[in-house]
C-alpha cells in the first residue's frame, strides 16, 4: 500500500456487475453495508462472488439482496451458508424509504453494481435504475466505439 494512503478508505472490489450498466440507465447509487454469515465473508474475502443476477426489494421497513451467488467456503463444514439467499441490507430509513418510492415508479428497479470492502466491512454499491429497450443497447455500444477510434486517432496523429 502507498505510503500517506489510509487503509480505512481502500476499496478492494470483489465483483462488479457489468451487465447492469449495459442493460440500464443508472439514476442514483447508494452504498450499503451487508449482512453477512462468517463463511460468506471467507468466500467474499477469497475474491468469489456473482452479482449478474442480482436485485434489491423493499419489504416492510427493511432492504434484501436477492439473487447473489456467493459460493459455499471451501473450508467451511455443516455451518455453511445457502449459496443464494437473501442478504439484509444495513441501509439509513430515509435512504429505504426513498428506494421504495422509487420501485413503485413503472419500469424501475433496484439492481447491485459493486460489492466491495471498506476497512474490512464489506458494501455493495445499489442503484435505481430504468430498463434500456433494445435500440438505447445499440446506441451506448456505438456511441463508446465512436469513442474509442476517436481517441484511437488522436493518439496516433500524437505520434507522427
Amino acid at each position: 500500500m502507498p505510503a500517506g494512503v489510509d487503509p480505512r478508505t481502500v476499496k478492494n472490489v470483489v465483483a462488479r456487475n457489468k451487465k447492469a450498466r449495459h442493460d440500464y440507465h443508472i439514476d442514483d447509487t447508494y452504498e450499503a453495508g451487508l449482512s453477512l454469515t462468517g463463511t460468506e465473508v471467507k468466500s467474499l474475502r477469497a475474491g468469489r462472488a456473482s452479482l449478474v443476477d442480482g436485485w434489491v426489494s423493499v419489504d416492510g421497513n427493511e432492504a434484501w439482496l436477492e439473487g447473489v451467488h456467493i459460493p459455499e467456503y471451501t473450508e467451511g463444514t455443516w455451518t455453511n451458508h445457502a449459496v443464494r439467499r437473501k442478504r439484509k441490507l444495513l441501509l439509513h430509513r430515509a435512504e429505504i424509504d426513498k428506494l421504495a418510492q422509487s420501485t413503485r415508479e413503472k419500469g424501475h428497479t433496484i439492481v447491485p453494481l459493486e460489492l466491495y470492502f471498506v476497512g474490512g466491512r464489506a458494501k455493495v454499491e445499489i442503484a435505481t435504475a430504468r430498463g434500456k429497450q433494445e435500440w438505447d443497447k445499440r446506441e451506448t455500444l456505438r456511441r463508446q466505439q465512436d469513442e474509442r477510434e476517436a481517441q484511437r486517432e488522436m493518439s496516433l496523429r500524437r505520434r507522427a
